[in-house]
């Protein structure tokens, strides 16, 4: 059921507390009540904001960076857990819709991670925990690849609302799971990257992207990217000498809004630290998709097709065959399926 309502949304620009998780949370929580304060009834996070993006993995090899992926690990949360609950405990409190990126802890193996966006409703419940289906190129050697099962749209307070990761933004398939849903709020949630090649400019890159999703899906796009703090350099610099200058490139992130037409709404931050905000009104979504519905009337299901596999993927499965009561006789046995 669609409710073409309008309300305000809030998007964050920031660095997390490096590797602190409580202290990363504290912030994310003032910054929720100051957003609520300021009416906002959705507030976007960065990716992994909770607690650090693996930036190791850039200017420095592997060997190098294998202790600070430790560090990473044990400050890695477990989803659910304390650290989701007391952010969960803050959205009910000031009634605000959250996404938020947190480095996840498998729950079967201490050295596998997931970058994962949480969604939490304005009551405080936790309405979904999406893990990166494909970390992107040097991310491969901290995060795995996640599963679709959380691949959803979920149904809040202000509207359809979907997330995606950063490089999952470019991801055409993984868009178009997310519009089939229904989806009409997409919050895109990035980290600032100045590391990437010379002749890439990132905030560029991230509205491009979040641009043609809000065109083609004639939806409204929330756009959250991290920012490098001065902390964060000097903990680089007893790596790389050079971490200062490969992380101090301007125009390497963007944070803001997009509406259904494409066009950026208000004034988007760049590079800068604070929150931008934006009044939606989701009927604008109506118009163009007269025109270009590509979830609906626009497009040949006849012809074209997508499968999307939402089955949670696990290392083992066990099929227990335990004789009943009374039955007598007869071993238990015991078999594993990868």
């Amino acid at each position: 059921m669609f409710d073409f309502h309008e309300f305000r949304a809030a998007t964050v620009q920031a660095s997390p507390v490096f590797l602190d998780v409580q202290a990363t949370l504290d912030k994310a929580i003032g910054l929720m009540k100051e957003a609520a304060g300021n009416g906002a009834k959705l507030i976007a996070f960065p990716e992994v904001f909770v607690a650090a993006y693996p930036y190791w993995n850039w200017i420095a090899n592997p060997l190098q960076g294998s202790p600070w992926f430790e560090r990473l690990v044990k400050t890695a949360i477990q989803i659910p857990g304390p650290q989701i609950s007391k952010l969960a405990n803050a959205a009910a409190r000031y009634k605000i819709n959250v996404v938020i990126g947190v480095n996840e802890r498998a729950a079967h193996s201490v050295g596998t991670l997931y970058n994962t966006l949480v969604t939490i409703s304005d009551q405080g419940v936790v309405l979904g925990a999406h893990r990166k289906l494909v970390p992107t190129w040097a991310e491969k050697l901290t995060w795995a690849a996640g599963d679709a099962s959380a691949l959803q749209v979920h149904h809040t307070s202000v509207g359809a609302l979907g997330s995606l990761a950063c490089g999952e933004n470019t991801n055409t398939l993984a868009r178009f799971a997310l519009l089939a849903q229904g989806e009409m709020v997409h919050v895109a949630s990035y980290i600032a990257l100045p590391v990437a090649p010379p002749d890439y400019d990132m905030a560029q890159a991230i509205q491009l992207r979040a641009a043609a999703h809000s065109f083609e899906g004639k939806v409204f796009t929330v756009v959250s990217c991290s920012t490098i703090s001065e902390e964060i350099i000097e903990h680089m610099e007893t790596l790389n000498p050079d971490a200062r200058q490969l992380l101090s490139r301007p125009n390497s992130a963007f944070s803001g809004f997009l509406g259904p037409d494409g066009r950026v709404l208000g004034e988007p931050l760049i590079d800068r630290e604070g929150i931008a905000y934006a009044d939606i009104d989701l009927s604008r979504c109506i118009q163009p998709r007269q025109m270009h519905d590509i979830t609906g009337h626009y497009n040949r299901f006849d012809i074209f097709g997508l499968t999307v596999n939402r089955r949670v993927l696990s290392p083992v499965q066990f099929v227990d065959d335990f004789p009943q009561p009374g039955a007598g006789g007869g071993e238990a046995s015991l078999s594993a399926e990868e």
